[in-house]
């Protein structure tokens, strides 16, 4: 079992950053991407963005490209989204996932392990 554990999340006014976290513990597979998805209220979730095992590989959601930036410490099992230049339309529950694949495959396929996730919310 895998289990991702989100911090970060908060009440922002646009134009403004967040940075979340995601520690990740149990069993993580060498290999595993990790990413973010947001679900807005009545929307479905949507993908972020995924990071590679290794951190050489990212990909992103066009809606955030140039705003956000994901990155991981894989020694300490985390991955973060740094979020910059935040709008309204960022509103969401963002969730942490984890799966084998790679950062692009994300995108497509539903990863295996999710957290509980975090609230950001951001007014104009």
């Amino acid at each position: 079992q895998v289990q991702l554990v989100e911090s970060g999340g908060g009440l922002v006014q646009a134009g403004g950053s967040l940075r979340l976290s995601c520690a990740a513990s149990g069993r993580i597979f060498s290999g595993y991407a990790m990413g973010w998805f947001r679900q807005a209220p009545g929307k479905e979730r949507e993908f972020v963005a995924a990071i590679s095992w290794g951190g050489g590989s990212t990909y992103y959601a066009e809606s955030v490209k140039g705003r956000f930036t994901i990155s991981r410490d894989s020694a300490k099992n985390t991955v973060y989204l740094q979020m910059d230049s935040l709008k309204p339309e960022d509103t969401a529950v963002y969730y942490c996932a984890a799966g084998g694949g790679t950062a692009q495959l994300m995108a497509r396929v539903r990863p295996a392990y999710w957290g509980q996730g975090t609230q950001a919310t951001v007014f104009s």
